[in-house]
């Protein structure tokens, strides 16, 4: 199975927005640009839904069904581990390998002294043209990323090998994830790991780097633009790299974790993937459901009302919500306001606050993250809230495919 050029991590915590995202890649592909979905769940939101895997399969299919999407479609396995992975196995066919919790955590010597021995010929390749933040590369340096990076490694060899004994060795899409590190990855250190993926024979497709810089969910970027436009560029540099040097897949390409919303890296990251012809992926599906509750308040009536319950239910509950997410996530509690207060705005303030227009006075990045990680709270009304979705279908799929594709795609992969 061969991951294409261009893919996007879609799907949306409820599962009925997929015909709206295909619709969104359609209006893609009449521009001459083809990406192809990947519907992607993590572990942790099938527990906080009361979803399963199978019910992400069940997403992809209506969607791509009701659109009649002929091109290539996937359904990942978000951030699987061993613990998890075998719960994955029947509905998918894209397996994120997150290994983050075991960087910095060492392997035994003699691991580290045979991978030491195996890479140190490859000490040569740096300086690699364009590369300019690292330069030459010593032994003393390869053992340090052993050290920090190689257990991390050999876990995801062994998550991959079992995945593959189960499913068959082309019968899946494989990315590792190393974006929850606690700092980003130097060239040398992203070059030597997927060294390591190699000798181990794991066949990733996509890597998911940590990049500089803060990547919260469904705000834009925090930090330095200049710099991560230099990171990305080198990190494409690296990549076409090492797949020379240690025969991996042709295909292989960078993955941009919470990937949505980062409105001020698009541009940047569009003219690196043109100018290096590199592919890309991106993972947007979080954002998915905050369209719907912007559908929601612009229908007004009843859907409008249920938006506030929402919103005041979250805001009660910001420390429980807030838990699971607090390393990609900064809320200022004193900018939020009063439930009281929400009550009384119109359809159009509320999605204002909430839709991600920067431009726009009345927009809040605030209310935004609470309500992101608010999704719980309309997961526990189960049908109340489906029966609004239905409802409101009409202008929640106008507002979902708009924010896909003029928001998301337009800057990116057509750079208009």
């Amino acid at each position: 199975m061969k991951l294409e050029k261009y893919s996007m991590g879609v799907g949306d915590r409820f599962g009925r927005e997929g015909g709206a995202q295909v619709r969104a890649l359609e209006q893609a592909a009449a521009r001459g640009v083809d990406i192809v979905p990947v519907w992607n769940k993590s572990y942790r939101e099938h527990q906080i839904v009361g979803t399963t895997p199978a019910d992400a399969r069940v997403a992809a299919d209506t969607g791509v069904n009701e659109r009649a999407w002929r091109r290539s479609y996937y359904v990942d396995a978000d951030h699987i581990g061993l613990r998890t992975v075998d719960l994955f196995l029947d509905s998918s066919d894209f397996f994120t390998i997150d290994v983050a919790d075991f960087i910095g955590q060492p392997a035994d010597a003699r691991t580290i002294d045979a991978y030491v021995a195996a890479m140190a010929p490859h000490l040569r390749e740096f300086p690699i043209d364009g590369v300019r933040t690292t330069t030459r590369v010593t032994e003393s340096d390869l053992v340090a990323i052993a050290r920090k990076y190689l257990l991390a490694v050999t876990e995801a060899a062994q998550i991959y090998r079992h995945i593959e004994r189960k499913k068959g060795a082309r019968a899946f899409v494989a990315e590792v994830s190393t974006d929850e590190a606690s700092e980003p990855q130097t060239p040398a250190e992203l070059f030597f790991i997927l060294g390591a993926l190699a000798r181990e024979g794991v066949r990733i497709q996509t890597i998911a780097p940590k990049f500089t810089g803060k990547f919260l969910k469904g705000i834009d970027y925090v930090g330095a633009v200049e710099r991560f436009a230099a990171e990305f560029e080198e990190d494409l540099l690296v990549i076409a790299r090492a797949v020379q040097v240690f025969d991996l897949p042709q295909n292989l390409k960078l993955s941009v974790h919470s990937g949505s919303d980062k409105f001020s890296l698009y541009p940047v990251m569009h003219r690196a993937i043109r100018k290096r012809d590199a592919g890309l992926h991106l993972k947007t599906a979080g954002t998915t459901w905050l369209e719907e509750l912007v559908g929601l308040a612009m229908g007004g009536g009843d859907g409008l009302e249920l938006a506030k319950t929402i919103y005041a239910a979250a805001f009660d509950r910001i420390d429980e919500l807030c838990q699971p997410y607090l390393a990609v996530i900064e809320i200022d509690r004193a900018r939020l306001p009063a439930p009281r207060a929400v009550q009384t705005w119109t359809s159009e303030q509320f999605a204002s606050a909430l839709r991600h227009v920067p431009s726009d006075g009345r927009y809040n990045p605030h209310v935004r993250q609470l309500l992101h990680v608010g999704y719980k709270v309309a997961a526990e009304m189960g049908d109340r809230y489906h029966a609004m979705l239905t409802r409101s279908r009409a202008v929640i799929e106008r507002h979902v495919a708009e924010n896909l594709f003029e928001r998301h795609i337009v800057p990116l992969f057509l750079g208009s």
